[in-house]
């Protein structure tokens, strides 16, 4: 990919263990697997322009197609000023 995701910002506090950009359907995704405050969990993170069009709905159904999504996992959605969007899934403690 050409450095879409080159920007992206770890919250402080946040350990990422593994972080690779992929394909997620028709988007250029980063899948990351991260750990903070005890919580570990999985994030596939979205450049805003790319899903513009995209409701919240719509978004979580697109990432619940993934095969990484573990059936009932809770699904978090942040739209960042930073101009990415981070879905958040498979949330252990």
């Amino acid at each position: 990919m050409d450095g879409k995701f080159d920007s992206v910002q770890t919250d402080e506090g946040t350990t990422i263990s593994f972080r690779t950009e992929a394909t997620l359907g028709n988007y250029e995704v980063l899948y990351e697997k991260w750990s903070w405050d005890g919580i570990q969990a999985e994030s596939i993170i979205f450049a805003n322009v790319d899903i513009i069009d995209l409701n919240d709905k719509e978004l979580e159904a697109e990432v619940k197609a993934s095969p990484l999504v573990k059936p009932n996992s809770n699904i978090t959605i942040k739209r960042s000023d930073s101009g990415f969007t981070f879905v958040n899934f498979n949330f252990e403690t």
